[in-house]
């Protein structure tokens, strides 16, 4: 690990200020994906910005019926909220599906949204790697891909988002809410998070310097009829090889709402929200819906050898995971 400058931000003004006049230094809160990346010489930050001075702690009701989740709540602690639990218990389930115990009591709102791929040749600095070197090439394309993307790739990278949590608030719509030296800035989450193209090294629509402060869910938080649906290799602490977060709103057996995001699939989140208006919206809560739905939803996926087997394991998680938001309620 490399040295660098620590430094305790005592307001959102002055980190900001401090972050624009170092051009490698990183925001932590948790720390539970960035350290690890430290150790690893993927990240080499010249200094790093605590947040965990800021009061950023709340989940609170707004005026118009959501919730703001402030950057620096634990998972844990989004996950056991009253607010969180009762209303939007798909989020719940999300985040109590990922990680371990240990690291969801660690681990920070925003923290999440910003963790990076666990693709092993990003992790592994003796291989190349576009996502980590720009430029140098993407070995798993022809290599170690089983858990890798089949959705949004691109000639550089087929590295998949890592995160529950950030599955399900794609699903709910949420927005994020970030600050910086030119002000505060709201984001669709939808927009938040990039797919690769031709810079796979970048993330997220952030701009250098900006800090997440909140995330804020919509009044309709799907608290009736959502599931959590997680396929992986291992029932515990196992990143999902295929995640599928759905949200209905039903009124005599028809769609009048839906979200419905996969993870494990792509570089970010993935949802298509003009599908779920196209075929969701006004149809029948029933099987020939989803099966119409997933086919469009999943058009164009492409696997790479070892992942090809998510070529069928998408389509039947999608239908299981909207099949069971729609008869059994919030499910895990």
């Amino acid at each position: 690990m490399n040295n660098f400058e620590y430094v305790h931000a005592d307001g959102l003004e002055s980190a900001a200020t401090f972050m624009a006049g170092h051009a490698e230094a990183k925001f932590i809160g948790g720390g539970t994906n960035l350290v690890d990346l430290m150790k690893y010489n993927v990240e080499k930050p010249t200094a790093l910005v605590d947040l965990n001075r800021l009061s950023l702690r709340e989940v609170e009701e707004m005026p118009d019926g959501g919730v703001r989740i402030g950057a620096l709540v634990t998972n844990s602690d989004v996950a056991y909220h009253s607010l969180i639990s009762a209303r939007y218990p798909l989020l719940s389930r999300a985040i109590l599906a990922g990680a371990s115990a240990q690291l969801r009591n660690k681990a920070t709102t925003g923290g999440n949204l910003l963790q990076r791929t666990r693709c092993v040749y990003f992790y592994d600095t003796a291989v190349p790697c576009n996502k980590r070197e720009p430029g140098t090439g993407c070995p798993a394309k022809e290599g170690v891909n089983r858990s890798l993307a089949i959705l949004g790739t691109s000639v550089a990278c087929i590295a998949t988002h890592p995160s529950d949590m950030c599955v399900a608030l794609a699903a709910l719509g949420a927005t994020v809410q970030v600050t910086g030296s030119k002000g505060d800035r709201s984001i669709p989450f939808a927009e938040f998070h990039r797919l690769p193209g031709d810079q796979p090294e970048i993330d997220t629509t952030l701009q250098h310097g900006e800090v997440v402060t909140s995330v804020d869910l919509p009044a309709i938080g799907f608290a009736g009829h959502s599931a959590y649906v997680k396929v992986r290799d291992r029932q515990s602490y196992a990143f999902a090889l295929i995640s599928v977060a759905a949200g209905l709103e039903l009124t005599d057996g028809l769609i009048t709402q839906a979200g419905v995001a996969l993870g494990g699939v792509a570089h970010k989140p993935w949802r298509n929200a003009q599908l779920e208006q196209e075929l969701l919206i006004g149809k029948p809560a029933n099987r020939d819906t989803w099966h119409i739905f997933q086919q469009a939803l999943l058009a164009g996926a492409h696997g790479f050898g070892e992942n090809d087997f998510k070529l069928k394991l998408a389509p039947v998680t999608v239908v299981r995971a909207l099949e069971q938001a729609a008869h059994e309620g919030a499910q895990a």
